[in-house]
């Protein structure tokens, strides 16, 4: 049935398109998350989540596998991405020097913000939890145990609805100094907003 003439639908605005490619289900689960926040605030954002596992979680790696899936993606809509960002674990860099110099390089050409997880993905959900924003686990298992500590009911991966029982827009907040990357990701899509002052 045709509306009556003279009325019109409100016009939706455009979804943004945002890339961001994430080293497993762990991360898209996160950004899962993040949709879920960006859809309750009214942000107009598609964040279009891309997994990207190639073997040893070389970032280097993972950096030119997000480079075909992004091209791939932006030449099937025939747009391009307004925003581009990986989430990648901080505990395989150093392994290879010049690899990682390649990954930062391939990075910026493509216009992808990095977002190092440090060390690991655990570590940066950990510092989302009330108390916690200081802690730098030094290693993945000691992250893991942290936040299971913290968090009993937490298992990998954990779905963004089950994250959302503990992490809302205030833990974002609450991560905005000690995860840089992270936040300025978060402050450019609009999901964070500038501090006052």
């Amino acid at each position: 049935m045709r509306p009556p003439v003279g009325r019109r639908r409100a016009a939706r605005p455009q979804r943004v398109r945002i890339f961001v490619g994430c080293e497993g289900e762990s991360e898209q689960g996160y950004v899962a998350l993040l949709q879920r926040l960006a859809d309750a605030a009214g942000l107009p954002l598609h964040l279009d989540t891309v997994v990207l596992q190639p073997g040893g979680g070389d970032p280097c790696a993972i950096v030119e596998l997000a480079v075909r899936r992004l091209t791939q993606r932006e030449r099937q809509s025939g747009a391009p991405y307004a925003h581009r960002a990986i989430l990648l674990d901080a505990d395989k860099l150093g392994q290879s020097p010049q690899r990682d110099d390649r990954a930062a390089a391939i990075a910026a050409g493509e216009a992808i913000a990095l977002i190092w997880q440090q060390p690991c993905h655990e570590a940066l959900l950990l510092r989302h939890l009330p108390g916690c924003a200081q802690l730098r686990p030094p290693q993945t298992r000691v992250a893991c145990q942290q936040l299971v500590q913290r968090w009993p009911d937490y298992r990998k991966p954990m779905p963004a609805a089950r994250l959302a029982q503990r992490i809302d827009v205030a833990s974002l907040a609450q991560i905005r100094t000690v995860e840089g990357a992270l936040a300025e990701f978060l402050l450019t899509i609009g999901l964070l907003t500038a501090e006052p002052g």
